[in-house]
Parts: structure tokens; C-alpha cells; sequence
């Protein structure tokens, strides 16, 4: 039986990389690596850095494989994603019957974890129900760009307490803040959806590129620091051609 691991490795920082993901990595005989294409060659050339520093005297191939163009602009977002997880289903289904020999392990490097806001886990199971190919699969856990945002700031995510919610750009964008949440993590935000925030009394802690060296951090006043944040994002995006931000918003309590 053919098994696939898929490997949480951090938000970016090589040395979030844990000690089950390394002897996970170091059982691996075909890496499956997403190439999302464009200006997004460095997230690739990161996992291959990984390989380089971590797996030791075990023989592996690295297997690239195109992501499917995805509609980012549909109205019906919920349908866009789930044709491009199909779509990606396919690709890797097709991969892992013709690249991953019977009894052989295969490999998915997953930035940050692949239980949090990834489409990892739905993929392999819509592989697994299509038939495509047999395999048994093992999630390893990894350092999330939430817990790296809240080191970075210093700060523990949730208060005495106190409860947190996990949400999206375009949600907050579309339904505005949750009633009865106090902090609030916002992930897969596209276009600064913490504008339409009415700013008193909320705080921001913005992290992009969080732990690479190209890391980016904003805290203070939602009002004083949004605006640097716009620029600070808009500046990052058009120099590197891409961008992964996450920010916790946080009402202060009297």
C-alpha cells in the first residue's frame, strides 16, 4: 500500500520545522511539490531549501506539480473552490498512481498547518473517493502563521477567559465584525478587509511573510496603524509579486 504524509512545515522560518516533521521528512521516496506558478517560485525554492537542510542519507525525487489556474474573481466563490479542488484532486490523484510506486511513501510539504484554513486534507480525500489510486495517509502538525503572528507580537492569542474566532478576509468583509467576539484572527485576506472595521477602540497585530526573512509586522491603534499597513502590503505585493498576511483584531475591554 502506498502511504502519503502530509508534512505541516511552518509559516516560513526553517527552524519551525519540528522534530516529527524532519523524521517524517526522512521516510520520504517522492516529494510532491505544488508550483503555483508566476512570482510564487520562491515558495518552491523554500521547501526545496528545506529538503536540502533536513532530509540526510535517504535517496528521494521531487515530483512538480502545476496548480490549476484558480477564479479568485467568481461570484459564486464557494463553487470556484470547490471546481479548483477538484481540478487540483485530479493533478495529484493522477501523480501519486504514476510517480508513487506501490509501497512507497509520498510526501506534501504543507505551509503552516494543514489543518487550518488549507485545502490539503479536502484534496487527498476527494482522491481517495474518486478511486484514483489507493493510499493510507498521516497529517503532520505544523507551526500555524497564527501561532508565528502572536510570537512575534509578544502576545498570548487569547485573553482571561476569554474565547477567539477564526475567520476570513472575505467574510469579515461581507458580514462585518462577529457579535460577541472580542479578538478576532482574520486569515486569506485579499484586499485589507479591516478598513471596513470601525476603528475605535480596536487594536491590530498584522504580520506578513511571517518568518522569513522577509517579514513584516504592524501593531498599534486600528485607525494610526491601518494605513501603514496598506502601504506596507501594497509595497511588499508589487516587489515580490505575492503576499500571505494574517492579523488579529482586538476590541480593549474597560
Amino acid at each position: 500500500m502506498r502511504r502519503l504524509l502530509l508534512i505541516g512545515i511552518g509559516a516560513g522560518d526553517p527552524e519551525q520545522v519540528t522534530a516529527q516533521a524532519v523524521r517524517a521528512l526522512n521516510t520520504v521516496d517522492v516529494f510532491l511539490v505544488v508550483d503555483k506558478g508566476g512570482d510564487a517560485g520562491d515558495l518552491v525554492a523554500l521547501r526545496t531549501e528545506l529538503l536540502e537542510r533536513f532530509v540526510a542519507g535517504h535517496a528521494y525525487r521531487v515530483v512538480e506539480l502545476p496548480d490549476p489556474p484558480r477564479d479568485r474573481g467568481a461570484a459564486a466563490y464557494a463553487g470556484a473552490v470547490d471546481d479548483w479542488r477538484e481540478r487540483r484532486a485530479e493533478v495529484w490523484g493522477a501523480a501519486l498512481r504514476d510517480e508513487l510506486p506501490d509501497g512507497a511513501v509520498g510526501g506534501l510539504l504543507v505551509w503552516g498547518d494543514p489543518s487550518l484554513y488549507d485545502s490539503t486534507i479536502d484534496v487527498v480525500e476527494r482522491i481517495l473517493r474518486a478511486g484514483t489510486v489507493a493510499f493510507e495517509y498521516e497529517v503532520i502538525p505544523g507551526i500555524s502563521s497564527v501561532q508565528t503572528l502572536t510570537a512575534r507580537h509578544r502576545i498570548p492569542l487569547n485573553r482571561v477567559a476569554g474565547a477567539v474566532q477564526i475567520t476570513t478576509g472575505r467574510r469579515l468583509a461581507r458580514d462585518g465584525w462577529p457579535d460577541g467576539v472580542d479578538d478576532l484572527v482574520v486569515m486569506l485576506d485579499a484586499d485589507c478587509a479591516f478598513r471596513a472595521v470601525e476603528p475605535d477602540g480596536v487594536e491590530i497585530f498584522w504580520g506578513a511573510y511571517l518568518g522569513t526573512p522577509d517579514e513584516l509586522l504592524v501593531a498599534g491603534p486600528l485607525a494610526e496603524a491601518a494605513p501603514r499597513i496598506e502601504a506596507l502590503r501594497a509595497e511588499a505585493r508589487g516587489r515580490k509579486g505575492w503576499i500571505m498576511d494574517t492579523y488579529l483584531l482586538r476590541r480593549r475591554l474597560s
